[in-house]
């Protein structure tokens, strides 16, 4: 895992005092006489000076830790004491939120905030008091719906997200360097998202409810909560928990991410073959001329539900999503042990934990002595007995997910392939704002503009549909498979 920060987690600095009058007008006589040497000299401060705050950023975040806990913290180790704390954070804030009798959601449910400042003991603060962290949770009571909508019971979710330890990809911080970590189950994600991602969701966020609540078999992904997390000197961390498209009792055998574009949408065939952690693109499903095999009924039933998805997003200003797709070879099985191989443990060093736990006085608590291991600790390798062996109770009740936890292939005349497919629709934070209008722009002066990701939410909804719904049929392959099977079974 990366030594170097994301930049929304670069601590942020301390707030200036209180300025005077007389101090004003001093400063404002400076500045007229160092504007000429301040910029002629800010070409100087480029690559190096901000590299070098960065560094300062992540030294004073880890010191900062360092004298909460009292232990140092390796900086590369920060990203784990943070996760730590969204977990606690997350038991904290659903524990609290679950001890209320569900009712009847109104529209003052949508825009709730939760705010807690808490101990190193996960024991509530005064606000104004000396924090470890600080919690806000954001519409605790429609995103606890979701998740008995979605079948999720409230212990199985604590005891998945909040248990002992968690796990991460191999050599794969996250996209845009943003944390990504599974549930120690490996049902769960745990994602960053950026301050104008957070604010998009809670905007759509009523639509978003009554989507998922009108179709409950939704391709969409499905989002459990939605968070921040604070350390002092630190900036604030939003982040998302939402369920992992794929499964935990099965290898991936490839994994596709489909826009319907063009332009970007190739990765290397030398990384393709060696990069098991690798998401093949638009142009690789072409080239390797791969279809989803459906048969009339199952292929009628993805497009309905297809349908009815990108209009949400559509008519929410949404673009830049994607259709997730692994596959399972079910001849292969689990034989290559991919899980095994790909991802990694993060939690508290036994041996650490237990001289931490020796070292504990009256003073000092068992949680310090776990926030003090895991500061210690480093991923190791995932053990095959990790994972859960059998499909997870909610995946049994969705038409995407009740084929042994996902959507088995069919033939044409429907009978079943030996493939699974696990399908979602992701990345749905991204409206069509003044950013992504200059992206589609300026990209269109290289390429087809019909051809680019960054397009308005109508165009990229009938370009992504036209795709997928052509990319679902069979050909000789299908029908050579379909062969041997009958020929095995005649056996």
């Amino acid at each position: 895992m990366s030594s170097d920060l994301p930049n929304h987690l670069i601590l942020t600095e301390q707030p200036p005092q209180a300025i005077t009058h007389n101090d004003s007008i001093k400063r404002n006589d400076s500045t007229k006489k160092s504007d000429g040497v301040k910029r002629n000299s800010s070409l100087k401060h480029s690559v190096t000076s901000i590299s070098i705050r960065k560094s300062h950023s992540i030294k004073r975040q880890s010191k900062a830790l360092e004298v909460l806990i009292g232990t140092p913290i390796r900086e590369d180790h920060v990203h784990y004491i943070l996760m730590l704390n969204m977990l606690n954070g997350i038991r904290f804030s659903v524990t609290r939120s679950c001890s209320k009798e569900m009712r009847p959601l109104i529209p003052e449910d949508f825009r709730a905030k939760h705010k807690i400042a808490l101990d190193v003991n996960n024991n509530e603060l005064m606000p104004s008091s000396e924090y470890y962290y600080k919690f806000k949770d954001y519409a605790p009571l429609v995103f606890r719906s979701i998740r008995e909508m979605c079948k999720i019971d409230t212990a199985d979710y604590l005891m998945s997200l909040t248990d002992k330890y968690v796990l991460s990809e191999l050599g794969s911080p996250g996209k845009s360097g943003s944390f990504f970590y599974y549930s120690q189950d490996y049902r769960f994600i745990i994602k960053t998202v950026h301050h104008d991602e957070h604010k998009y969701l809670l905007k759509i966020l009523r639509n978003y409810y009554e989507h998922i609540k009108n179709n409950p078999d939704t391709l969409i992904c499905r989002i459990y909560g939605l968070h921040r997390v604070k350390i002092p000197y630190g900036k604030k961390i939003h982040f998302i928990v939402m369920a992992n498209v794929f499964p935990p009792d099965k290898d991936i055998h490839v994994k596709y991410d489909l826009k319907g574009s063009k332009v970007g949408r190739f990765i290397p065939i030398e990384e393709e073959i060696n990069n098991k952690l690798a998401v093949l693109k638009d142009l690789n499903w072409i080239k390797n001329e791969k279809k989803l095999y459906l048969g009339n009924k199952k292929a009628e039933i993805f497009i309905n539900q297809l349908e009815k998805d990108v209009k949400f997003l559509s008519d929410n200003n949404v673009m830049d999503y994607s259709l997730l797709v692994g596959c399972h070879n079910m001849t292969k099985g689990n034989q290559e042990n991919i899980r095994d191989t790909t991802l990694s443990i993060i939690e508290p060093n036994p041996e650490s934990l237990s001289k931490q736990s020796a070292m504990i006085n009256h003073r000092n608590s068992k949680a310090i002595a776990i926030v003090r291991a895991f500061a210690e600790s480093n991923p190791v390798a995932l053990a095959s007995s990790s994972l859960p062996t059998d499909t997870p109770e909610e995946r049994k009740h969705f038409v995407f997910s009740q084929d042994e936890g996902g959507f088995q292939a069919t033939d044409e005349n429907n009978e079943p392939l030996p493939e699974l497919y696990f399908l979602g629709i992701i990345d749905i934070f991204t409206s069509f704002n003044f950013k992504k209008r200059c992206e589609s722009y300026f990209k269109s002066i290289v390429s087809d503009s019909k051809t680019v990701s960054a397009v308005k939410p109508k165009f990229y909804a009938k370009r992504f549909l036209d795709f997928i719904k052509s990319q679902i049929g069979h050909d000789e392959h299908v029908k050579r498979i379909n062969i041997t099977i009958k020929e095995i079974l005649e056996d």
